[in-house]
């Protein structure tokens, strides 16, 4: 039947539903059916358990700390560049958007996208990759791994429990932000065939099975994709303003070239300034209903009776179709020489890993140049556990307060300017 206000080609509405509106579908996950909470909790009077989880989630310190956490530019950069906390918004705000059209549950899907960078370094992927590089022989880093950590055993908020003790589906939605870890004979998929499933998480599997072998739940998805979406079109704005390319330069990928001309034709010699967000909110409405379009048609074939179904598919149902991937891998292939690894970056991007070294390095030779709480009973922990107890500390900094530590440490500390 359609829509009384003419959706978008190829968009379909329930009856009487109008634009906005919530629903739900027979595959969505339901807080009343939660699978519940590690350690039991009496239910909220006037919230539901993903309402609880999002909650908790902003009020955690590492919510907080994602303000003065780099996405790619050090903070010293300039105000206008995104934070690890601004692209956070931005993803929750499209998560949400995606999961409204698909009739999912959006509190799930918005604590899942609050939540999804909690585990990040300073430094943005800078400061990850070194980390991995002094934890190689102790099991290594993953932000992923990290989130877990934080969410069950890092955050020190309530009485009872450390972490969060944040719902099944939530934990489930942050493991599997990038798909299953394990595949159906139980070996690691591609992402971890090399290194094994990181130990936290396999350590937080033997306390409750997150079904590491099946797919995310259909909000967890929304909320992956509304990651790669919003770093697809906050990239190319962020990377405009700084001045590491320009609009012409942007035409090398043919899906941007599109949207360029468009622009042009419909507002001939507009100003940088409009052009760059007239073509940051069409890559946003392009890539959001591609993927609430192939979502349904994928949806459609498969007829999930509930949220389980779409966890034991053999393919992700919130996906880009075809075309729209092939333009996310252009947009992807542009930026990683344009911009992440840009000649202008590269510098402070060596300074800053080399801050996160000699961290690691000083604090390895002696725990006790950790403040007390990190400190404490270091000496009683064998290498592993020490070493992991290390990089949480850097993990949970942000890029002023591991800049403020190496001055703290060292007699010379980069700019990173």
């Amino acid at each position: 039947m359609p829509h009384p206000q003419n959706p978008p080609s190829g968009f379909s509405f329930a009856p009487g539903i109008e634009p906005g509106e919530r629903w739900r579908a027979p595959y969505a996950c339901r807080s009343s059916t939660s699978r519940g909470r590690l350690i039991g909790e009496p239910a909220s009077a006037t919230r539901g358990e993903f309402q609880r989880d999002r909650d908790r989630i902003i009020h955690s310190t590492a919510f907080r700390r994602l303000k003065h956490k780099t996405q790619v530019f050090v903070s010293h950069e300039g105000d206008h560049y995104r934070t690890r906390l601004t692209h956070t918004i931005e993803v929750a705000q499209i998560a949400r958007a995606v999961a409204r059209a698909l009739g999912l549950d959006e509190d799930l899907a918005e604590a899942l996208a609050l939540a999804h960078d909690l585990g990040h370094t300073p430094f943005g992927h800078t400061g990850e990759d070194a980390l991995e590089e002094c934890m190689a022989g102790f099991g290594g880093f993953d932000h992923n791994a990290q989130t877990l950590r934080i969410v069950t055993r890092l955050e020190r908020r309530y009485a009872d429990f450390d972490g969060l003790n944040l719902s099944w589906e939530t934990l489930e939605g942050l493991v599997k932000h990038n798909g299953p870890l394990l595949d159906h004979t139980g070996r690691p998929t591609a992402r971890y065939a090399k290194n094994g499933i990181p130990a936290a998480i396999v350590e937080y599997q033997q306390r409750q099975d997150l079904w590491l072998d099946s797919y995310a739940s259909a909000e967890a998805q929304a909320a992956a994709l509304a990651d790669d979406i919003a770093y697809n079109a906050h990239d190319i704005d962020d990377g405009l303003r700084a001045g590491l390319f320009g609009h012409a330069k942007l035409r090398a990928v043919p899906f941007l070239a599109e949207l360029l001309d468009e622009i042009e034709r419909l507002h001939p010699g507009l100003e940088k300034p409009r052009l760059t967000n007239e073509l940051v909110r069409r890559v946003i409405t392009r890539f959001v209903e591609d993927v609430i379009r192939e979502a349904q048609a994928r949806l459609t074939v498969l007829a999930p009776a509930d949220a389980d179904a779409i966890r034991r598919a053999d393919e992700p149902v919130v996906a880009f179709s075809p075309a729209i991937e092939a333009a996310d891998r252009d947009i992807k292939g542009f930026l990683y020489p344009n911009m992440y690894r840009h000649p202008r970056i590269a510098p402070i991007r060596a300074q800053a890993a080399q801050v996160v070294r000699d961290l690691f390095a000083r604090f390895s030779a002696d725990p006790a140049a950790m403040p007390e709480e990190w400190a404490a009973g270091c000496d009683g922990l064998d290498d592993h556990r020490r070493m992991r107890r290390i990089a949480d500390y850097i993990a949970g900094m942000t890029d002023w307060y591991a800049l403020d530590e190496h001055r703290r440490l060292f007699d010379v500390t980069p700019s990173l300017r």
